[in-house]
């Protein structure tokens, strides 16, 4: 058989585009589910009277457990069955949602938001690596990695429409019963339109190692979340450290196992290892600035939750702007040189937001944001697809889950570090401006943060007042711009490593080649010319 019709036996047909609107219904709704809990907030906290604590751990306990399980469900998928567990999952998902739509206290929720947390992690490692199997062409992988992620864009663009028009006729637990049709619809369809596969030579699954990869996910990013809400104090970081050190173990212990949990051999290919640095650290810069936007909007700008979601829509659609039109230009260009792109046209965005005033400055914030965002969806896409498509079929599972745990650590890493910079500067702007006299709890609580500042504000004489509220905008505000010029370095060190790291990757016209090679059997060599597993 020539290489021309290899190529074509490996193109995806009529049922694998299908079967890709299958997978993306999970995607679209882990979207819808990320945000409209936050329109429901004030809803169940009215009903079920949480306090602080406890409201806390709604909104974070979901993603505690998607980053904790995103490595063993990942793995858990080559070895009882990709499509499988998908089903497992959102039969999972599905149930948990409507018990949380039926809570009666805090606690209840709580629990319930755990589960779907667990349930979630099934669902993304799962959907990607059952992609890498049904498009083994690279230019349909990329073009389906780009549909995919263009679809958790529309969650969120629709998300915060569909939350409010439910909220505004139905109960707050009306949110979480969206994914209740998704789901059924999701399980009826994927018996018939989605491939099983499994690694066969998986071995057990060892639990040790679940625990260590669990524990060492939990503790890091419950440490950036705590830094990211107090500042830095010993109990976050020690957990930190803590976490890092049962990740070496937890290294360790793969490098000795036969059948291991995380293959950590596919560190050894560059390109993987290129790609999964880059969706860190670009992952940081957008979770921090979009953290600091949407305080920005609310509490600077004075918008409505609802109005703020609804300025957010701008830079959704750039980003599914350009998820759909990476793959198309990486068939021409070599994907590490798309990437770089994208990230210094990221870098102009970011600097615009380090321009940003704290009066009438919400339209410039917006374009800065819809130019990030334009930059920043060639480099998840692309990176998406390189560490995907690094990996060979046996550990896509794996690989999907590093993709994902990667971003998840990234967008942690951001909201603590970024936010830590924005609360610096804050502190060290609005301390003057905080009038003297005041009680010292009042007083701390105003420097402490701008929502702080403003109930304070509102206790104050008018003209004493609105001084200190001024003053704690453009504190804010000056944060917000360190955040953005910091950001905007970032986004340049990322397009530089992107060109350097990446660049022996070929365009995507030019590699079904290569697949219709690893498809005979044969090993193929890495981005950097090492040997890969064969692909079986």
């Amino acid at each position: 058989m020539d290489v021309n019709e290899s190529e074509a036996g490996l193109r995806a047909g009529r049922r694998e585009w299908i079967g890709l609107a299958v997978l993306a219904l999970p995607t679209l709704l882990l979207a819808l589910d990320l945000n409209v809990l936050y329109l429901a907030l004030p809803h169940l906290s009215a009903d079920l009277a949480p306090d602080a604590a406890q409201l806390l751990w709604i909104m974070d306990i979901y993603g505690f457990m998607i980053a904790g399980f995103l490595v063993t469900m990942g793995t858990l998928g080559d070895r009882i069955g990709r499509r499988r567990l998908l089903m497992i999952g959102a039969a999972a998902f599905g149930a948990a949602s409507v018990v949380a739509a039926y809570s009666t206290s805090a606690e209840m929720l709580i629990a319930t938001r755990a589960l779907l947390g667990v349930a979630g992690a099934t669902l993304m490692p799962s959907t990607l690596s059952l992609i890498s199997n049904m498009f083994r062409n690279a230019q349909q992988r990329t073009m389906a990695i780009g549909i995919w992620m263009s679809c958790f864009m529309i969650g969120s663009i629709v998300g915060p429409l569909i939350g409010g028009a439910l909220l505004e006729s139905f109960w707050w637990g009306s949110v979480f019963l969206l994914g209740v049709p998704v789901m059924i619809v999701l399980l009826i369809a994927a018996p018939v339109l989605l491939p099983e596969y499994r690694n066969p030579d998986a071995g057990r699954l060892d639990l040790v190692s679940v625990a260590l990869s669990l524990t060492t996910v939990l503790a890091v990013v419950w440490g950036l979340k705590e830094l990211a809400k107090d500042g830095f104090g010993a109990q976050p970081l020690l957990a930190m450290v803590v976490g890092l050190v049962i990740g070496v173990v937890f290294v360790h212990r793969q490098r000795r196992l036969a059948h291991p949990l995380l293959d950590v051999r596919l560190f050894a290919n560059r390109t993987f290892s290129a790609a999964l640095l880059i969706m860190l650290i670009g992952g940081a810069t957008i979770g921090g600035i979009a953290l600091l936007f949407a305080q920005y909007a609310q509490l600077v700008e004075g918008l409505s939750p609802l109005r703020a979601g609804l300025w957010m829509l701008p830079y959704a659609v750039s980003m599914l702007v350009g998820s759909m039109l990476a793959p198309m230009v990486a068939q021409r260009v070599a994907p590490g040189y798309v990437v770089a792109g994208g990230m210094v046209i990221a870098a102009v965005g970011y600097a615009l937001i380090g321009l940003v005033g704290s009066a009438g400055g919400l339209g410039l914030a917006v374009t800065g944001l819809v130019i990030v965002y334009l930059g920043f969806g060639p480099g998840a896409v692309l990176g998406t697809d390189l560490i995907i498509g690094a990996a060979p079929p046996e550990r896509a599972g794996s690989a999907s889950s590093m993709s994902e745990t990667s971003t998840e650590l990234g967008v942690a890493l951001g909201v603590a570090l970024l936010g830590s910079v924005g609360t610096a500067v804050y502190r060290g702007e609005v301390a003057p401006a905080v009038p003297a006299g005041l009680p010292g709890d009042v007083g701390e609580a105003a420097e402490e943060s701008l929502a702080g500042a403003t109930a304070v504000a509102g206790q104050l004489p008018d003209q004493a007042g609105a001084a200190l509220l001024e003053a704690a905008r453009d504190a804010f505000t000056s944060g917000f711009n360190i955040a953005g010029v910091v950001s905007a370095g970032l986004a340049v060190l990322l397009a530089v490593l992107s060109a350097l790291l990446l660049r022996r990757v070929r365009p995507t016209a030019e590699e079904p080649a290569a697949d219709a090679e690893q498809g005979s059997g044969e090993p193929a060599a890495g981005a950097d010319g090492s040997p890969e597993p064969a692909r079986k």
